[in-house]
């Protein structure tokens, strides 16, 4: 087992709009390159406006995307050598996805436990003696859920903060070391927002699991990462330290995305000057 759970190096994304020949050259994301330590779970906010690149860069983390170059490594290994197969499987044991809106992560004609057993079956069922209705119903109870909630019910039927729980819950059946939440609080009421931010700060805490949390919601970002990466057009113009960075960004960017957002530190230590 490496020591680097995902070294991401110099990845960028160009997409051909109109045909290979003639087409347009969308740069999406331009050599991108950080690391996740695998000894030291963490929480990293990747940030940045409409068009930053930061979803493609969460879809080639997920091995959806394929990287125009560069290259993406987790726990060592190439994901360019992982397409199908065990190999595929064996990754999405270890990195699942929280999508944007969990609404359309569920089929509404199917009933919620159809997805949480059909999950639990593929990830766990051959590794483990426990009964598949306990490891869902523990699944669901980590993200303050249970199955007498959620059994024989529609996606309809719940909110929209608890059915991000239930796509949490489906995701950590698998156990995984690392998920990657595209945009996972912004379909979500206000109010339920820092239910979702904490339960991330839960299962770094608690469960070990790293975070790469992709938003444009700098407040969330400051209230809940340990280190933030900001994007613009594809780059990454600033990263480090969360609260260093959306206390005193070094960058015109990233002071413009911070000033446009009133974050508690920073109005606390403006009303005491």
């Amino acid at each position: 087992m490496s020591d680097v759970l995902l070294d991401v190096s110099e990845v960028s994304k160009t997409f051909v709009r109109g045909g290979l020949l003639s087409g347009r050259r969308i740069a999406a994301v331009r050599d991108v390159s950080f690391r996740l330590d695998a000894r030291r779970p963490e929480i990293l906010a990747v940030i940045g406006e409409t068009g930053s690149g930061k979803t493609t860069l969460a879809r080639m983390i997920l091995n959806i995307e394929t990287p125009t170059s560069g290259r993406l490594l987790f726990d060592g290994v190439d994901l360019a050598t992982i397409r199908t197969g065990a190999r595929r499987l064996a990754f999405m044991h270890d990195v699942q996805p929280i999508f944007q809106n969990p609404f359309e992560a569920f089929n509404p004609l199917k009933r919620l436990e159809r997805y949480l057993f059909m999950t639990q079956r593929r990830f766990v069922a051959s590794t483990t003696q426990v009964a598949p209705e306990t490891a869902v119903d523990e699944a669901l109870r980590k993200v303050g859920l249970s199955l007498k909630e959620v059994r024989h019910r529609y996606p309809h039927e719940l909110s929209g903060g608890q059915l991000q729980r239930v796509a949490i819950a489906r995701a950590l059946l698998s156990n995984p070391r690392l998920i990657v939440a595209d945009e996972p609080v912004s379909m979500i009421d206000a109010s339920l927002r820092i239910s979702i931010v904490n339960l991330f700060k839960a299962l770094r805490d608690d469960l070990g699991i790293s975070i790469i949390y992709v938003t444009h919601d700098l407040a969330t970002a400051y209230y809940v990462a340990d280190r933030i990466m900001i994007m613009q057009n594809g780059s990454v113009v600033e990263s480090g330290d969360a609260k260093t960075i959306l206390t005193a960004p070094q960058q015109p960017y990233s002071r413009q995305l911070r000033d446009a957002v009133l974050l508690p530190d920073v109005a606390n230590r403006a009303a005491s000057v």
